[in-house]
């Protein structure tokens, strides 16, 4: 199978992803929002890694090869445009739209905190901390849309009345 079929097959499955992760509960500006963040947070991580590198120490010099290795696949996943010259870029892109947003959330914050553990310099604890901020907004809506006050309100008074109910039935015990 030639390159250029595999393109059109990918270009072909784009929509299945897009409809597959429109239901996921995230707003088109929410998903346009973590994607932004995580483009910024591929940039930041690129360029402290890089300013990392310029040192003797090992620990940093790995540290900052990771970085660079995180911002990589946050282009890949969040910008796949940006990485043209990969041929494999839409299918990983693809793949990482299957996601569920936890499991994103729960990825881009691992490899984002890998660094810091490595070592602990402002460089990596600020080229990391937009990447972090991504999964955390992968996180954020992980956990779903807030519920109106009105259902809150109504829970709220039936779980009242089950505890006055329940006062009401110990107390007729008694007596």
């Amino acid at each position: 199978m030639s390159s250029q079929e595999e393109q059109f097959q990918a270009a072909a499955a784009a929509p299945e992803t897009a409809a597959f992760s429109s239901d996921d509960g995230m707003t088109w500006w929410y998903r346009w929002l973590c994607r932004i963040a995580g483009v910024i947070g591929g940039m930041s991580c690129a360029c402290a890694g890089l300013w990392n590198c310029v040192t003797i120490n090992p620990l940093n010099i790995a540290a900052g090869v990771w970085m660079m290795l995180n911002a990589f696949i946050l282009f890949l996943c969040e910008a796949p445009f940006c990485c043209q010259f990969i041929e494999f870029a839409n299918a990983v892109s693809a793949r990482a739209d299957r996601l569920r947003a936890w499991q994103k959330a729960a990825f881009y914050c691992g490899m984002a905190v890998f660094p810091v553990m490595l070592s602990l310099t402002l460089t990596t604890l600020f080229g990391n901390a937009i990447a972090f901020a991504t999964g955390v907004l992968y996180g954020l809506s992980a956990l779903g849309k807030k519920g109106d006050a009105i259902s809150y309100a109504r829970i709220h008074q039936q779980q009242k009345q089950m505890d006055e109910e329940k006062l009401t039935g110990s107390l007729e015990g008694q007596a």
